[in-house]
């Protein structure tokens, strides 16, 4: 065995130390609701763990069992899934499917104050 070999035998051997990893999660969901002429904004996001938390517009972070668990949570409050939504629907809650986005933000404490949306009136 020449020496390039036993360098690469020695490379092979080596343990990595197991790496610590925060909770990974999934993209997150969006939720609405309608309340008058406001949205109101939910996120649903799974962790790999399947644990399900839900950022409500609170700015409280809800944990579930389970995806099913949050999902069933979401829908007793008449919240409905965002990507699940047409334009039927999205005139039912008042609203243009094409003006309305998901609220954004680097952190939750950004997300929070853009989680209840008054809607434009329209004439």
């Amino acid at each position: 065995m020449s020496d390039h070999d036993d360098n690469e035998h020695d490379a092979d051997d080596e343990h990595d130390e197991p790496v610590k990893r925060e909770p990974q999660q999934r993209d997150p969901q969006w939720w609405l609701a309608a309340l008058g002429d406001t949205l109101i904004w939910a996120r649903l996001q799974v962790l790999d763990s399947g644990i399900a938390e839900v950022f409500d517009s609170d700015g409280r972070t809800l944990v579930y069992d389970d995806e099913t668990a949050a999902r069933m949570a979401l829908l007793d409050a008449e919240f409905r899934a965002f990507d699940g939504i047409d334009e039927d629907d999205a005139a039912a809650f008042g609203f243009d499917l094409e003006e309305v986005e998901p609220p954004r933000g680097d952190n939750d404490e950004e997300l929070i104050v853009r989680m209840v949306e008054k809607l434009s009136s329209r004439h």
